[in-house]
């Protein structure tokens, strides 16, 4: 029998993916999320949304009605595990879902002060089915986060030093969820979802250099200099203290592991960062380099 699915964290970078992915196959599915209108310009008009806010309870009756599977995404604004997070999960396993898919964070079975760290260990003690995805840094970072420095400055500037990152591209993240929503055998499971090679911002550098044809240099400023930098670009100062934290503990080497757990999922290789960027090369075009051409 076919389940129904909900999907949460679209229009992100991961829920989007796997938008387009069940699209490709015959899964009824629905979207949560907050701002409807964005999430259907985003995902496009043939996806159903259902407004959804994990804040706020009036949503809750509507976006879980008749759905088996769900892919959860944690809100990076919301820190509060137990006042923002457990009401929603409450109702949805009160409404039938009968497995959770998590998209959690690479090493957080050792990071008992991350969000993430709290929701596997409220998903268990509520009985539930779940997978938890722990995926390590997104290649798309580069092409969001870091997408203006590079575009505009031809800089990365992180504060990992010669730490090496093993990457992975979103796609292969929503290609394992997508099988873990709509296979069997793989509940109650965690797996460590990383790409397959391990590189320091000098090789992420180089390899950005040769698919642009322009040089783009790592510059490892310092940590406050990071930090002072995020707050200068009005990033909101707890996420702009999450993501020093994250890039400090890169620092150590605690992002360099990579595991074969995608591939034994999949059944081939992840994407190379050589791939991803030649497949996002054109959202770090100079600015005026289109219509100089």
């Amino acid at each position: 029998m076919t389940m129904k699915i909900l999907i949460t964290g679209a229009p992100g970078n991961v829920g989007t993916e796997i938008v387009r992915q069940l699209h490709g196959l015959d899964v009824p599915f629905h979207v949560g999320a907050r701002n409807v209108d964005r999430a259907r310009d985003r995902l496009g008009h043939e996806t159903n949304v259902e407004r959804f806010d994990f804040t706020d309870p009036t949503t809750y009756r509507q976006t879980f009605a008749g759905i088996e599977r769900m892919f959860l995404v944690r809100p990076p604004r919301l820190a509060n595990v137990a006042r923002d997070i457990a009401p929603a999960l409450y109702a949805a396993i009160g409404a039938g879902v009968k497995q959770v898919v998590f998209l959690s964070l690479q090493g957080v079975e050792q990071n008992r002060v991350a969000p993430h760290h709290k929701i596997e260990k409220l998903l268990r003690r509520l009985g539930v089915t779940y997978t938890f995805l722990r995926c390590g840094f997104f290649m798309q970072n580069l092409s969001t986060t870091h997408r203006d420095e590079i575009r505009c400055e031809d800089v990365i500037a992180v504060p990992v030093g010669q730490a090496k990152t093993c990457f992975i591209d979103t796609r292969d993240i929503a290609a394992v969820a997508v099988r873990t929503l709509t296979e069997d055998g793989h509940t109650n499971k965690a797996y460590t979802l990383t790409g397959g090679e391990a590189l320091d911002y000098y090789q992420v550098a180089d390899i950005l250099s040769a698919v642009l044809q322009r040089p783009i240099r790592y510059t490892d400023p310092a940590v406050p200099v990071f930090l002072r930098r995020q707050l200068a670009r009005k990033q909101p100062p707890g996420f702009a203290l999450v993501v020093t934290a994250l890039y400090t503990l890169t620092r150590f080497g605690l992002a360099q592991q990579c595991t074969p757990e995608l591939a034994q999922v999949l059944g081939r290789d992840p994407i190379t960062l050589r791939q991803f960027a030649e497949d996002y090369a054109g959202v770090w075009q100079p600015p005026g380099a289109a219509e100089a051409a």
